[in-house]
């Protein structure tokens, strides 16, 4: 069957207020970003709190589908057949047609939903659904109506052309990216920050990235595997600008002026000062990590409360009440995890202590802290100063 337009249906956009139009605009501006390296001509507008996408000549259907299923803020992608309007009686042999193609057996229950948006069209919503529904029962006796819970939802908009569709293919839900402002995402070559990146991105925040590279002690392997992570959550967060910081410098002073024990902590509170640096300089409203409560030494209750004592702004958790399972389930759906799980590893599992600590206490971590002061300026100075940034897409 040829379809010649998709049918975007939103969901929480449709609750607002008299801004709404903002939200539908971004939404058509994602879709319109979705479909720019897809096969095919495509037309995207909103017409009557609906957003369409129009497909004029050859395009390719299954890629035209998978994009628009990443784009954030589409509950529902529905094909549709537009017919000339060249009377009634002719619509009712063509919606007999378009159910005899779109399905074959027809031992199934069907209900017709019509709407008038051209007013001036000579039938009511309600008179369109009775005809069309007696045609479709004398073309096909063994169909049967059922309002409640029909099997086939046919679908009938009376508007310049008529527009037909019975399939809702659903959509990745959420808000169009851009619509709740920018963060930094702490993204690592694990499984949980590219999810985290991802279900941020999900109520329409922007995202950056900051990821810390060790070489040596880290190989250029590492540092792509979170490049190409990066890119497979830009097919859903839009591009994204990946700052590249050399940490080996400051983990190495580190390891070498404060307890082992608390290696990770302490590690880990330079990140989020880093990660905020980048944050501020560039419009972002908060930092992003991958933590979920007990799942490493780090991320008990009291390491968190140890790294958030260094920043200044909102850090945002995602999968912080998530196991590591549903954490795995989401990377599989979005396509991170493959790349997660290649053995190349990153400047937080090099440099882990033995024994790490599990509660620690910040004023104590402060105290650790000094034993840095000689020299951990200079170093941070130079990590913020070289930082790569790669444009990711």
């Amino acid at each position: 069957m040829r379809y010649h337009t998709f049918l975007i249906k939103y969901g929480e956009i449709g609750i607002k207020g008299k801004n709404r139009y903002l939200f539908e605009d971004a939404l058509v501006r994602q879709v319109r970003f979705a479909l720019k390296d897809v096969d095919g001509q495509f037309e995207v507008h909103k017409s009557q709190a609906r957003i369409y996408v129009d497909c004029e000549g050859d395009y390719d259907y299954e890629d035209t589908i998978e994009h628009l299923k990443r784009v954030f803020g589409i509950v529902g992608i529905c094909p549709v057949v537009r017919m000339e309007d060249a009377g009634f009686e002719q619509l009712k042999k063509d919606i007999v047609a378009y159910m005899d193609e779109a399905y074959p057996d027809k031992r199934l229950t069907f209900k017709v939903e019509a709407r008038r948006a051209r007013k001036s069209y000579p039938l009511t919503s309600m008179e369109i659904n009775c005809a069309l529904g007696e045609a479709i029962l004398d073309a096909f006796p063994e169909t049967k109506v059922d309002v409640h819970h029909p099997d086939v939802m046919l679908n009938v908009e009376v508007r310049n052309e008529i527009y037909v569709y019975s399939r809702i293919i659903k959509g990745a839900g959420g808000m169009p990216v851009g619509t709740n402002g920018k963060a930094m995402l702490l993204l690592s070559g694990g499984i949980d920050s590219p999810v985290a990146g991802y279900m941020i991105s999900k109520r329409g925040v922007g995202i950056e990235a900051t990821y810390f590279h060790a070489p040596p002690y880290t190989s250029e392997r590492a540092k792509q595997k979170v490049v190409d992570l990066a890119r497979i959550v830009s097919r859903y967060a839009g591009p994204i600008k990946l700052h590249v910081v050399n940490f080996t410098d400051i983990q190495l002073y580190i390891y070498d002026q404060c307890p082992h024990e608390e290696l990770t902590i302490i590690m880990r509170r330079y990140m989020m000062r880093i990660a905020e640096y980048f944050a501020k300089k560039d419009g972002c409203l908060g930092l992003i990590t991958g933590e979920s409560i007990g799942q490493e030494a780090s991320q008990t209750m009291q390491s968190l409360a140890a790294t958030n004592d260094v920043c200044t702004m909102p850090v945002y958790r995602p999968v912080i009440g998530f196991d590591k399972q549903e954490i795995v389930n989401i990377a599989e759906r979005i396509g991170t995890y493959e790349t997660s799980i290649q053995p190349f590893e990153d400047c937080c599992t090099i440099f882990v202590a033995k024994h790490p600590v599990t509660k620690p206490n910040v004023e104590v971590i402060r105290r650790s802290e000094e034993n840095l002061s000689e020299k951990i300026d200079e170093l941070m100075k130079t990590a913020l100063e070289t930082a790569e940034m790669i444009e990711v897409k």
